[in-house]
């Protein structure tokens, strides 16, 4: 059996465990070259997530992220650039492939054993004065310096996506700010761990004020540094500060074109603000790997949702539910869809199993609380409103759900508090969802007409969910209203003249435009059959 081999530059030896460049070793080891082992051995198909766990890990129980922070870290080693892969590629929702077919070598033939001191002698003469001429005639590589090596494992942390590596980042990022308070990247590291801490971890807003000042910091100190707009528009997003989170993002994408990752959270907040045309081709002008941005694909299916291309967006929830267990953004997205399309039993299901998955949100937790509205369960939805604003006890909506739907309930004196406080709020907020708070608050009161006001202000704030508000139950008093009625129809409207914007679009997807002259074919037929 052949164990070396030649991929494009580097040489790879399967016996000794070893991998080369010319003639220098590159740190490849353990587990990074069991995976890459394992891919030469497969020539140049595809090797899926299971086939690498079972050979690479087994009889351990790791996940498909395990597998990707392996592959970043393989990567590294080689010098590979995922946004433009040399050695390996990312082939989405599959696996990952070579970039290249390996090509066996020949093997070496050990000399005869009279000849090896001579020869070993010609070659340590050989070796000591290539040596001196290579010391001579190449630049060294620099070494990293204690700052560097600290902030490479911060950013190696923070990449993993996951709580607890988050922390270490965190850790890490504030030995680095301990020894020079004025690093620039450092202070750009810290301020996106803390504003994680906010915005996935549900820490409370706290920790994005302390990420506001610290990536202020880092901006001013390096106006031209991208990754510290990106960090200043993310702390702003993870405060509620629309305008000022889309400046961030946008700033940081023109002085780097290939942050895709900002550029993907600016498309969130078009989306937010109703300008769903715009989100979707930010989204879909990705200058690199679109598997780099985890919330990406969900994005887009909210999008195609949103524009009324429900059979596209079913697709693409589906899979990556399927595909990415440990995605948070999935695991909130597929139960929602299913539930604002009415399939409230698949709904249930693919919720039960999202919580199964360990994603404490609170969204889930008050999705689990509609759902229970919906079959008449009180005291199941009480549990999990309670839940919820356990989980984020800072979240106006999951306080208000709470208190409305308690098993004891909210008293006229807190309703009428609590509806001053948040119209006192909404004066500077921007997020069309908090309107729906005060709507629920209006309707516990018996005031229709001023529920009905507060999701058409919703409507005029950026809010497209339309199938949402027929489903939930949190509007159950007003639906049927020909004034609810209206705010659905001022939805329809808007979201008609989105959708001819894409389609009228020299970027729209190919699946949009073949779905919708599939659509307009049926309606014509279904016209004349009338």
């Amino acid at each position: 059996m052949n164990t070396r081999y030649r991929l494009l530059d580097l040489t790879i030896d399967l016996a000794r465990q070893r991998v080369e460049r010319g003639d220098i070793a590159l740190d490849v080891a353990g587990l990074s070259f069991q995976l890459l082992a394992c891919l030469i051995e497969r020539g140049d198909r595809v090797v899926g997530f299971d086939e690498l766990m079972e050979v690479v890990w087994a009889p351990a129980v790791v996940n498909e992220e395990t597998v990707t922070q392996r592959v970043r870290l393989l990567r590294q080693a080689l010098g590979d650039d995922a946004r433009q892969p040399r050695y390996i590629r990312t082939v989405r929702g599959r696996g990952y492939q070579l970039g290249a077919p390996p090509e066996p070598l020949a093997e070496e033939i050990a000399p005869r054993r009279h000849a090896i001191w001579p020869a070993l002698a010609a070659v340590g003469v050989l070796a000591a004065v290539a040596l001196g001429a290579g010391f001579l005639g190449r630049e060294q590589k620099p070494v990293p310096t204690a700052q560097e090596e600290l902030l490479q494992r911060a950013h190696w942390y923070a990449a993993m996506g996951q709580r607890e590596n988050n922390e270490r980042a965190l850790a890490l990022y504030d030995g680095a700010l301990h020894e020079a308070p004025d690093d620039a990247d450092a202070l750009t590291g810290a301020s996106r761990t803390r504003s994680a801490r906010t915005c996935l971890y549900n820490t409370g807003a706290d920790d994005a004020r302390d990420a506001l000042r610290l990536a202020g910091r880092a901006v001013a100190l390096r106006p031209d540094l991208a990754d510290a707009w990106s960090a200043l528009g993310y702390a702003r997003d993870c405060l509620g500060d629309i305008s000022g989170a889309i400046a961030g993002y946008e700033q940081a994408v023109r002085l780097e074109p290939s942050d895709d990752a900002s550029r993907s959270s600016a498309a969130y907040l078009y989306q937010e603000q109703g300008r769903l045309a715009d989100a979707l081709r930010a989204n879909l002008d990705l200058h690199g790997d679109p598997a780099r941005v985890r919330f990406r694909d969900v994005q887009v299916a909210r999008e195609y949702e949103l524009l009324g291309f429900g059979a596209a967006a079913e697709v693409r929830y589906r899979r990556v539910f399927e595909l990415s267990p440990d995605n948070v953004f999935s695991n909130l997205a597929w139960p929602a869809f299913l539930f604002a399309h009415g399939r409230f039993d698949e709904a249930r299901a693919a919720l039960d199993q999202a919580r199964a998955r360990g994603t404490p949100r609170a969204e889930l937790a008050q999705l689990d609380g509609e759902l229970a509205l919906r079959r008449n369960d009180p005291v199941a939805a009480a549990n999990a409103f309670a839940e919820a604003h356990a989980i984020r006890p800072d979240s106006r909506l999951q306080t208000t759900l709470a208190a409305v739907y308690g098993r004891v309930p909210a008293s006229p004196a807190w309703l009428a508090d609590r509806i001053a406080q948040t119209r006192s709020s909404l004066v500077d907020d921007p997020w069309p969802s908090s309107r729906l708070e005060l709507a629920v608050l209006l309707q516990a009161t018996g005031d229709r007409r001023g529920a009905i006001a507060a999701l058409s202000d919703a409507v005029d704030k950026g809010w497209r969910d339309a199938g949402y508000l027929r489903a939930s139950p949190l509007f159950a008093s007003i639906a049927g209203d020909p004034a609810f009625e209206a705010v659905l129809a001022a939805i329809d409207r808007r979201v008609t003249a989105e959708r001819e914007r894409v389609l009228a679009a020299p970027w729209c997807p190919a699946d949009l435009k073949t779905r919708q002259l599939m659509q307009e074919s049926n309606q014509r037929g279904r016209d004349l059959r009338m």
